[in-house]
């Protein structure tokens, strides 16, 4: 009889702890279901209803979302329009003052391993503030309109982007560096002329991609009295006007829809 093979250590090693990945994995979808409300036959019925809801019935001919109703179209453009001048601000604001502390929140550019940890946990707790919480907080300091709005936008986007610079200078390439330094280049210098071309490609992607994302927070936060079009959304669902409601949403989607295709060209032209 010939011997059957077996494989070796390392790979039974690395095959039992695939296995255990995925256990690990099951037991906390098992656990995760505890609480959660999870039912196939209340998703099936509440689908009918969402039905009603959007087209209306015929007991009520003139419920639901369609047709959308533009009567005041164009104020809620001019508030969409107001929405992405916040984001714009927001994003901007971030992406100034994430870079400075990118540098701190990076293993290899922080002056030592205690600024690099409180950086980081600044970050954490930057990015732990959802931009609503943050925006609720802005609107009681600064009051009511679209610059607690901003400034909202911006500290949760500072922890978002300082987080992704600080982890794109951790990559780059040593030797520029090493190149720099033995020149006698100071660390500014080592920074503006090392390190940043070299990253710039990723701050312009993810400033982009921060700036789609903040027009789709921007567009509610207009809930708390943040400023933009959040507020018609806010107006039209308590007043159950339905079919304004349906061209606010519509305006939103445009506009995002817009953004998002522009934003991708940039970055397809840049990166």
């Amino acid at each position: 009889m010939t011997k059957q093979l077996q494989a070796p250590p390392k790979v039974l090693m690395q095959r039992n702890y695939t296995r255990l990945i995925w256990l690990g994995m099951a037991a906390l979808l098992f656990w995760a279901t505890f609480g959660t409300e999870l039912s196939i036959p209340k998703f099936i019925a509440g689908v009918g209803e969402s039905y009603k809801l959007l087209f209306g019935t015929a007991e009520r001919p003139d419920s639901g979302f369609f047709p959308p109703d533009f009567t005041r179209g164009l104020t809620f453009v001019d508030q969409m329009l107001l929405t992405v001048k916040m984001a714009i601000w927001g994003t901007v604001l971030a992406a100034i003052a994430a870079l400075p502390i990118s540098i701190l929140a990076a293993a290899n550019t922080a002056p030592n391993k205690v600024v690099y940890q409180i950086a980081r946990r600044i970050l954490d707790v930057l990015r732990g503030l959802n931009e609503f919480v943050l925006a609720l907080i802005f609107v009681a300091a600064v009051g009511l309109g679209p610059f607690p709005g901003i400034l909202a936008l911006a500290v949760h986007t500072t922890g978002v982007l300082a987080k992704l610079y600080a982890e794109a200078i951790e990559v780059v390439d040593t030797g520029q560096i090493e190149a720099v330094q033995a020149s006698g280049a100071n660390p500014i210098q080592v920074f503006t002329h090392a390190i940043f071309p070299q990253i710039v490609p990723t701050v312009v992607s993810m400033s982009l991609y921060r700036f789609e994302s903040n027009v789709r927070a921007a567009s509610v936060l207009g809930l708390v009295g943040a400023g933009g079009i959040g507020l018609f959304v806010t107006e039209t669902m308590r007043s159950f006007n339905f079919r304004e409601a349906s061209a606010v949403l519509i305006v939103i989607l445009v506009a995002v829809f817009l953004v998002d295709f522009i934003s991708a060209q940039i970055r397809a032209k840049l990166t």
